[in-house]
């Protein structure tokens, strides 16, 4: 029997052992037992109801694999890109044509044959596979109800070879996983001949919220709802052991074993009643709350209850899908909000880059308070910045101003947010708006922001003046000796992040602010006389955007590298070293670079390279210019155009007030024009800070590569400020940096990251969420019109080409995007407000766009139509969408 042949440890010739009993198998036996098997070794060993089995380890597949002789598959497989499906497929199928035919070791074959007793299920278990990071889930191949010894060896020599399939292939590709580092194991377990079964999540995978276990079931083998085959009874269960939730499935059709062996599918006459009695839901809870306290994290697991009501555990293995938690929270809810994704940032930001923010965080506080006054709100899960905004959510004036705030940077958050007013456990605890209105007096009294207000409506060109000698002052700041030590660049970098960035936003401020301001002054001046979209106009073609002047600025380069025949040809071919480009595109690029090579994608993150350092995206932005060959989609056609039909959209307003009330409208809205633009040069100044502090950070880590403590200059950026200082203190960081980039390239593929989340783990916008109606999705109209045609799916601008016309879909953006929109024929973003920046840039190149729509980037492919109403903030596909895949089976 499995029991007592899994006591025994079979060792092939080279002493490398081929069967381990589950008992055999600790928490560290992943390389020799795959991912499935360590688990099921991990739970038998803590005494939890798993059906006793065998593991046939992965030195079996090794030599299996040897004989197969794969060396050229995997070569080819090296050099194909993960993108590359078709050939990716092809490649799968050769190797996994070649471990069939394959020949099995006889004494492989005997220790198979040897080792099994009756109906047993027989599972893929490889070393990529339920790990806390990837679960592989369904990606290789189990066989249930085998029954025989000639049967089981044939599903083993199957699941080998379904470690090729062509979804586990490409899964590998798009993780980054080795093909040639990945082994398999194989599981051979006793076959529970299951009355009920089905999976159960510890944690809600869906909203998040950590110990509400959520169990689906249904009659027969747990196979049914693996696949997805049947809808099954949907179960809840509270922190308390409370069901909170209780939706029926139809269960039409059960799964069974077949006598002799194999299952079939058969029809259910009647599908009334749950499957599970309440005392056998509360004891599923029990069973998974004592696995994820073994395992110290939330688990996805599958279960079956046999006909004597016995209950077994048959898998268990992390939910890889959850957003991790902050690492220490303040005892009782806290709700925290993700900066750096409603600042168009998706992608995880450095440690260099978090710690910047931390020292930047701490700057604002002494602004507003005038000294620190204990731990600094900021939380890192996810390599993503979030403030604890408790405080705000429980103040009253808190609940009314930030919402307000969000409504023009991230609606959708604003939206959230509201949503929590009514959560008992956030009721308000500061009614007073005394202490806020003091805070601020203080900062508007000490920066003269109401005198500067006045005198930019008053005069206009004093804001250009003053931005002007802000941002001299600032560069004057930021200036260091080129002679300067390491540890002298260091305590700079510090200072100026502490000291020197923050302050210069008050002065700058207040232009902007103006300008908005008269923007809600002639909203209320119209109120029922002006129509949808109207308003939005008067921001097309806004002057003073630096933004705007940086997107143009590379245009007109583009313009000149067009005419210079050798110059177009380079960028139009492979890419070239940058010391190889013609003469005029070079001149072209250390012009624009001159200027503006303190930006990048990602800027806020000052680990990230700028421009400067690495000019690639502005040639690619280049080479995506030169295939516009349409007068009027020209960029600067495109926004003189938009600065026009504002300017007539201020006449016609004015004119249809009237009178002393339309003087006012026309005075108001050209003062939002002549100011607005403005709303880009705190960041800009932030930016051109962040671009001076990464060059000193540079040095400090030449320095510590120099001395061995880092691997190369660059690994700077996965270490802290107080890190560094340590590495030049003699600190070999070496180590940490290679535990920081895994966990950066990891989260790198990320697709989901949560606007808001509670400390329980809650995302409230999933349990808020109601079902989208099919083929369509509606945001925040963000820029007014309406366009069809192809959407191009953009997760990073760098290296990404844009058709002229194409519809640009993407999570998020900054101002390394913006160049993409100067061919676009819309936008559809799925963060961001009305006033956010990449609806600013839409509204500026007066093309249709819809910010705040959700899962945009998964629900709609390259290439399919779509209607973008920038008007009424509707998105439509030209065709319903699929459906969602079912839950691979395991």
């Amino acid at each position: 029997m499995l029991t007592s042949d899994g006591d025994r440890r079979l060792a092939g010739p080279e002493h490398h052992p081929l069967i381990l009993g589950f008992q055999d198998i600790a928490a560290d036996a992943l390389p020799l037992a795959g991912g499935k098997a360590a688990n099921l070794g991990v739970l038998t060993r803590a005494g939890l109801p798993v059906p006793p089995g065998i593991c046939l380890t992965t030195w079996a597949y090794r030599r299996v694999a040897e004989g197969a002789h794969l060396g050229e598959v995997l070569d080819a497989l090296a050099r194909t890109a993960p993108g590359d499906t078709a050939t990716l497929a092809e490649l799968a199928g050769r190797a996994r044509a070649a471990v069939l035919a394959a020949p099995v070791p006889d004494d492989i074959a005997r220790a198979v044959r040897r080792a099994t007793d009756g109906p047993v299920a027989v599972r893929s278990s490889a070393t990529a596979e339920d790990l806390p990071d990837a679960s592989f889930a369904g990606q290789q191949d189990t066989y249930l109800n085998v029954v025989g010894p000639e049967a089981v060896l044939d599903a083993v020599r199957r699941c080998w070879a379904s470690l090729w399939t062509d979804r586990a292939v490409a899964y590998r590709a798009a993780n980054g996983i080795d093909h040639a580092a990945v082994h398999l194991a194989v599981v051979i377990q006793r076959m529970v001949q299951a009355e009920v079964a089905g999976v159960m999540f510890t944690a809600n995978p869906v909203t998040g919220r950590r110990r509400e276990v959520v169990i689906d079931a249904s009659p027969g083998l747990g196979e049914s709802v693996v696949s997805g085959g049947v809808n099954p009874d949907h179960f809840v269960v509270g922190p308390a052991k409370k069901i909170t939730k209780r939706v029926l499935g139809d269960k039409a059709t059960v799964i069974r074993s077949v006598e002799g062996g194999g299952t079939e599918q058969v029809a259910r006459e009647s599908a009334d009643g749950p499957c599970l009695t309440d005392d056998q839901i509360v004891a599923l809870a029990g069973l998974g709350a004592r696995v994820e306290d073994h395992y110290g994290s939330p688990q996805d697991t599958e279960w079956a209850i046999d006909s004597s009501g016995a209950l077994w555990l048959t898998q268990a293995r992390p939910i890889t899908t959850l957003y991790p938690l902050p690492e220490t929270s303040p005892d009782g809810l806290r709700v925290y909000f993700c900066f750096s994704l409603a600042q168009g940032l998706h992608r995880p930001i450095t440690p260099m880059g978090v710690s910047a923010f931390r020292t930047l965080a701490g700057s604002v506080i002494a602004t507003l308070y005038g000294a620190r006054t204990g731990p600094l709100p900021l939380a890192e899960p996810g390599m993503r910045l979030f403030g604890d905004i408790t405080g705000v959510m429980r103040s009253r004036v808190g609940r009314a101003v930030v919402p307000r705030l969000l409504d023009v940077m991230e609606a959708r958050s604003a939206v959230v947010l509201r949503g929590l007013f009514d959560d008992p456990r956030l009721s308000v605890t500061h009614r007073s708006p005394l202490p806020a209105v003091r805070r601020v007096w203080r900062v508007a009294a000490r920066y003269r922001i109401p005198v500067r207000i006045v005198q930019a409506l008053r005069d206009p060109r004093s804001a250009r003046r003053r931005m002007e000698w802000v941002v001299e002052r600032l560069r004057e700041r930021l200036a260091l000796s080129p002679d300067a030590t390491p540890e002298q660049r260091l305590d700079h970098v510090e200072h100026c992040l502490r000291t020197e960035v923050v302050p210069m936003i008050p002065h700058i401020v207040p232009f902007p602010a103006a300008g908005f301001l008269m923007m809600a002054l002639a909203a209320r001046l119209l109120r029922g006389r002006s129509r949808p979209g109207e308003l939005p106009t008067v921001l097309r073609g806004l002057p003073h955007n630096v933004t705007t002047e940086m997107d143009l600025a590379l245009w007109h380069a583009a313009s000149r590298i067009r005419a210079d025949a050798a110059s177009a040809r380079a960028l139009a071919g492979p890419a070239l070293p940058q010391g190889e480009l013609p003469p005029v595109l070079r001149a072209e690029l250390d012009g624009f670079l001159a200027r503006y090579g303190h930006r990048a994608v990602a800027e806020i993150d000052l680990g990230m390279p700028r421009w400067a350092d690495d000019p690639s995206h502005v040639l690619g932005v280049l080479a995506n210019y030169l295939r516009l060959d349409d007068p009027s989609l020209a960029p600067d056609e495109q926004f003189a155009r938009g600065a026009r039909e504002a300017e007539d959209m201020i006449r016609t307003l004015a004119r249809r007030v009237g009178g002393l009330r339309g003087r006012v409208v026309r005075f108001a809205l050209g003062r939002t024009r002549e100011l607005a633009g403005y709303r880009e040069m705190p960041k800009f100044c932030f930016i051109v800070a962040l671009g001076e502090m990464r060059g000193h950070l540079a040095a400090v880590g030449k320095e510590l590569a120099g001395r061995g403590l880092l691997e190369k200059p660059d690994d700077v950026f996965m270490l802290s400020i107080a890190e560094a200082r340590a590495g030049l203190g003699g600190a070999d960081q070496r180590a940490l940096v290679r535990t920081r980039r895994a966990t950066y390239e990891r989260e790198l593929r990320r697709r989901h990251i949560p606007r808001v989340m509670l400390s329980d783990g809650t995302e409230p916008e999933a349990v808020g969420a109601a079902a989208p109606v099919e083929g369509a999705m509606t945001g925040t109209p963000a820029s007014p019109g309406t366009v069809t045609g192809k959407a191009r799916v953009i997760l990073d601008p760098v290296g990404a080409h844009l058709s002229p016309g194409e519809i640009l879909v993407a999570p998020s953006t900054d101002p390394g995007w913006t160049p993409l929109f100067l061919t676009a024929g819309g936008l559809v973003m799925e963060m961001g407000g009305s006033n956010s920046h990449g609806a600013v840039v839409a509204r500026e190149y007066g093309i249709p766009a819809v910010v705040g729509v959700p899962d945009a980037t998964s629900r709609v492919a390259t290439g399919d139509e779509i209607t973008v109403d920038g008007t009424t903030g509707a998105v439509t596909l030209a065709a319903p969408l699929a459906a969602s895949p079912a839950r691979p089976p395991a």
